[in-house]
């Protein structure tokens, strides 16, 4: 039976560099996959299962109506995480679930500390790691 080492050693590699050039795709597949998983969890799926309480509850900063403000919100905490886990239009799918969380930390709640906003930064973090990474080797590709 040949293991890595095998393989590593015919190929003339180092048995470790295999795992090493495959390391950042695994390491960005898994940011995109647990980030949008708690986003779509925590934020997403509560607002499309409880649409016309949190129609209601939801803050428009813009005030461009909170249909508009909803819908962009629902967009952007289901249908991206959702292309984030499949790793199609990675970048793209990035840029609303940054948006929606600057928004909320700028304009919706400026009174935050850092200590009430931690999870919004740290969305903004693995988000904005992934739109500067992009999805790596491990996507779905059309």
């Amino acid at each position: 039976m040949m293991n890595s080492r095998t393989i590593a050693q015919r190929s003339g590699e180092n048995p470790g560099a295999m795992f090493e050039k495959c390391g950042a795709d695994i390491a960005l597949l898994f940011l995109r996959v647990a980030g949008s998983v708690l986003v779509l969890l925590v934020h997403g799926l509560p607002k499309v299962l409880h649409y016309a309480r949190e129609a209601g509850a939801i803050e428009d900063p813009f005030h461009i109506g909170k249909g508009l403000t909803i819908g962009f919100a629902i967009f952007a905490e289901v249908v991206c995480p959702v292309l984030m886990m499949a790793g199609i239009a990675t970048r793209l799918a990035a840029l609303p679930i940054i948006a929606v969380t600057a928004i909320a930390l700028v304009f919706v709640h400026p009174e935050w500390t850092l200590f009430d906003a931690q999870f919004a930064w740290m969305l903004l973090i693995i988000f904005g790691t992934i739109l500067l990474g992009g999805a790596g080797r491990y996507r779905i590709r059309l």
